[in-house]
């Protein structure tokens, strides 16, 4: 996955965990977390774009302090301040590849929307923003072919997106919507999945993905989400999803864990039985 921090490995990996812990300081002291998020995107695209910057902004040979001047200077009045000190830091970081320092600063970007978003009081909102707008791409194949048609600008799709979205998500999950179809993660998909997974990871929590024939009430959601917290001593956000091939109980997905209780495994385990 091109923008995904897990590709990221080696001291690349180490250099972005001291950037994260960076970040975390600079949002604490203030700084604007969605302007932050936005600005790191930003550099994250002039970086992919101009690969002689590239090159010269990650050169092992190149002192570091001379490497974080020349990013200084190149995004400083360009975007947000705390995001070109970001920036300039990561610049005079040791990077296995040129190309993990523009996956880290997206990675870093995210997490800052995510932040953002907690800071609001609208953390789990934007979990459920995401999954849903995953969820709507998902199941309408007229708008999942409009956000990857390469005939489209990407403004184009940004504009789509918008006008589904606008009013109906929080701000931090509207500037992921559309930083989504920017073809960094390949496809839309990818990158929801990339952004829950980070937004997870940032607020230290468990997904579970919960496939139900029906709707679950609000005791029933709070009841699973206590049974499953108590279970991998984690909190859990709960992503339901109706689906009627379940026909009766649920499946939970939480990571590469399945807990299948479903009417259609009891009844497939029994043909099995049987047929052995």
């Amino acid at each position: 996955m091109a923008g995904s921090s897990t590709s990221v490995q080696g001291s690349s990996r180490e250099s972005l965990a001291k950037l994260t812990d960076a970040l975390g300081t600079t949002l604490d002291g203030g700084a604007d977390g969605a302007a932050v998020g936005e600005s790191l995107f930003a550099a994250a695209d002039v970086l992919r774009e101009q690969p002689a910057l590239r090159r010269a902004v990650t050169d092992p040979s190149t002192p570091a302090e001379a490497k974080t001047g020349l990013a200084q200077g190149v995004f400083g009045g360009h975007l947000d301040k705390g995001a070109t000190e970001l920036v300039g830091q990561a610049a005079g970081l040791r990077w296995a590849s040129s190309g993990n320092l523009a996956t880290a600063l997206e990675h870093l970007g995210v997490v800052a929307l995510v932040k953002s978003a907690d800071k609001a009081g609208e953390g789990d909102r934007l979990e459920d923003d995401l999954f849903g707008f995953g969820r709507l791409v998902a199941d309408n194949p007229e708008l999942r072919d409009a956000l990857s048609d390469p005939a489209r600008s990407v403004t184009d799709k940004r504009g789509l997106v918008r006008s589904l979205l606008e009013g109906k998500v929080g701000s931090s999950s509207l500037r992921l919507a559309e930083r989504a179809v920017s073809g960094v993660h390949l496809t839309v998909a990818r990158a929801v999945e990339e952004y829950s997974r980070v937004a997870a990871e940032s607020r230290n929590r468990l997904v579970a993905l919960v496939r139900v024939a029906t709707p679950l009430s609000d005791a029933e959601q709070q009841r699973l989400t206590g049974a499953l917290a108590g279970q991998y001593d984690r909190p859990v956000h709960l992503n339901v999803q109706v689906d009627p091939s379940v026909i009766g109980g649920m499946r939970v997905e939480i990571g590469d864990q399945v807990i299948d209780g479903t009417i259609a495994s009891r009844l497939d385990d029994a043909r099995r039985r049987l047929a052995g």
